[in-house]
């Protein structure tokens, strides 16, 4: 995406990573803050993950002035993302109508939970009330027992940042053909029941029920499932197929009919074997023995172990640049590699640069009305 411009408007959770997706895949993306945001703790440095690879501008929007800069902004950007309610970027004037008055051929990324339009549109939300009404988080959880939280992973960064980013790239690719810009619609709620397609397909052919914690992905059959270890480790087994499951069984040496794998008459006692015979070693023992085989068993890692896994290891999956771990670029490509920007800057650190090397008049101005702020450096303070 070398030498495509993004304009994205502060926000929290999707916005941010799907503007850090495309900086990864090479656009360059400049964020846009409020001013009041300069000098916070949280704001820029190796940890601030989500806002590597931009610039940051620093302009307060509800100045006349600054959101004329703004609109300067988006006449030279082929993308604009942001992920206020529905209603808040046209009340402050750099709605979908302003901004593609002054370029038609601009793409225009909403994010929102609920989706510009239906009863919910305006009301708060987060994360996990956008997934509770896709049904995805009844779905997940043992039987019998409640409904499990899958971080946000399904719906902040699934359903929507990965969408928002899909939408954006589709209309990129549309203006190329037609020379017109439009509105992304991305919502959580959508991106999450998009997910499910596989999942209703299921439930339609009766391949799947909708109790939570009985069905083949999450946990029902006892050779997809999660078990403990001696030391109070887990390994997850995935031993679907006959083939797999074969290996699984010849290599935890226990006496059960292969032939019987899909019998739900036998589940309750080999499920109970499998917990029994998981037990008697340590979960690294446990992944040593199965390494390498085709018996699909895994060692469950936790966050500051998995950068270590040979496999994520031999590909760089994740790095560490001052002390944080964090995730390499994704997907890779054979010609137009990607890879992650640099460290978040300090809010408004870019300010005047971005306004020069845009050609956005006017700066002083703002500057000197406290419109806007330009940290010279993170350590330094800031000018209000």
């Amino acid at each position: 995406m070398a030498g495509c411009r993004v304009v994205e408007l502060g926000g929290i959770g999707p916005g941010p990573f799907a503007g850090m997706f495309l900086a990864d895949l090479g656009a360059e993306v400049v964020r846009v803050d409020h001013p009041r945001r300069a000098g916070d703790s949280d704001a820029g440095g190796p940890a601030a993950v989500l806002d590597r690879g931009k610039r940051s501008v620093a302009l307060d929007l509800k100045r006349p002035a600054a959101r004329t800069a703004l609109l300067g902004l988006v006449e030279r950007a082929d993308i604009l993302i942001e992920g206020f309610r529905p209603g808040v970027t046209e009340r402050l004037g750099i709605g979908p109508h302003e901004c593609l008055a002054r370029n038609p051929r601009l793409v225009y990324g909403r994010m929102t939970g609920w989706g510009q339009d239906g009863p919910l549109a305006a009301t708060a939300g987060h994360d996990l009330t956008y997934i509770a009404v896709t049904g995805a988080l009844g779905a997940i959880g043992e039987a019998g027992g409640p409904p499990r939280i899958p971080l946000n992973l399904v719906g902040d960064y699934g359903g929507g940042g990965c969408y928002l980013v899909i939408g954006v790239l589709a209309a990129l690719h549309a203006v190329g053909r037609t020379g017109r810009g439009q509105v992304v619609d991305a919502a959580i709620v959508d991106g999450t029941a998009h997910l499910l397609a596989s999942t209703f397909a299921k439930l339609g052919r009766g391949e799947w029920t909708d109790e939570r914690g009985v069905n083949r992905f999450d946990g029902g059959w006892p050779f997809y499932a999660v078990y403990g270890t001696r030391d109070g480790g887990h390994v997850a087994v995935g031993a679907l197929e006959p083939k797999f499951y074969r290996q699984l069984i010849e290599l935890l040496a226990l006496d059960v009919d292969p032939d019987r794998q899909h019998d739900p008459a036998t589940w309750p006692e080999l499920r109970r074997r499998l917990t029994d015979r998981f037990a008697e070693r340590t979960r690294d023992e446990w992944a040593a023995l199965f390494e390498g085989t085709d018996a699909c068993v895994a060692p469950v890692l936790s966050l500051t172990e998995a950068a270590a896994h040979p496999q994520l290891a031999s590909r760089a999956s994740l790095f560490t640049r001052e002390g944080v771990v964090q995730p390499a670029a994704a997907p890779r490509f054979s010609a137009t590699p990607s890879a992650p920007g640099a460290v978040a800057p300090a809010v408004g650190a870019d300010t005047r640069a971005v306004f020069r090397d845009w050609e956005i008049p006017g700066l002083d101005d703002l500057l000197d009305a406290g419109a806007a702020v330009q940290q010279a450096h993170p350590n330094e303070r800031i000018r209000t």
